[in-house]
C-alpha cells in the first residue's frame, strides 16, 4: 500500500541542468500518494532537464523561488544533477528558501548533487548525510558526517545518492511527510 499524503503540499526546487529522473520519479511518487507537487525555480518559463549531461526533457516553472514562502510548503525536495544545484546555490533567494525550510524542521530531501544547496545553505554542521560521492569532501568540509548509503535519513533531513536510490529515496520522502506534524 502505498504511503498517504493526501493534502500535503510539496516544493521541488530545481533549474537548467536538473537530472531528469530526479525530478521526475519523487514528484511522481509524490503525486500518487495524494499529494500536490511544485516546481519553483530561479528563473521564470521552463527549465531545460538533463539526462547524465545530455538534453531531456523541459518543465515549466510553477513558481519563482523569490516569490515562495516555506510556510506555504509541508516538503521540500533537491533533485540532483551538476549544473542544477550549482546554480541554486549561487541564487540568495534559493539559498534562503533552503535554509528557512531547514530552520522550520520541515521535511527536506536531497539527492545525488542536490546536497550542495544545503551546504551553501549552511545547514549540514553536525548532520549526516549521504550524496553522489564527489560530494564527500565538501560536505565533510561544512561540518557534516558523509555515509555511503542508499538512503540517510537524519531527523528530517533525508539524502541519496544518485538515480538507482530512487525506489528507497521516493518512499523514504513519502514516510517521512506523512509522520511529519
Amino acid at each position: 500500500m502505498t504511503t498517504s499524503i493526501k493534502g500535503k503540499r510539496v516544493a521541488f526546487l530545481a533549474t537548467d541542468g536538473v537530472e531528469e529522473v530526479e525530478y521526475t520519479e519523487p514528484r511522481k511518487a509524490v503525486e500518487k500518494a495524494g499529494g500536490t507537487a511544485e516546481l519553483l525555480s530561479i528563473k521564470d518559463g521552463e527549465i531545460q532537464a538533463v539526462d547524465h549531461m545530455d538534453k531531456a526533457g523541459t518543465y515549466k516553472v510553477e513558481k519563482p523561488v523569490k516569490d515562495a514562502d516555506p510556510a506555504d510548503y509541508d516538503a521540500l525536495v533537491l533533485p540532483g544533477g551538476v549544473a542544477n544545484p550549482d546554480f541554486l546555490r549561487a541564487d540568495p533567494d534559493a539559498v534562503r528558501f533552503v535554509r528557512d525550510f531547514v530552520t522550520a524542521g520541515k521535511p527536506v530531501a536531497a539527492i545525488c548533487h542536490g546536497p550542495w544547496t544545503l551546504v551553501e545553505a549552511g545547514v549540514v554542521s553536525g548532520r549526516t548525510l549521504t550524496s553522489w560521492p564527489s560530494l564527500r569532501t565538501d560536505l565533510a568540509n561544512a561540518g557534516a558526517t558523509w555515509v555511503d548509503e542508499e538512503v540517510f535519513v537524519d531527523d528530517r533531513l533525508i539524502t541519496s545518492r544518485k538515480p538507482d536510490d530512487l525506489p528507497a529515496f521516493c518512499n523514504e520522502l513519502l514516510t517521512t511527510i506523512a509522520k511529519a506534524a
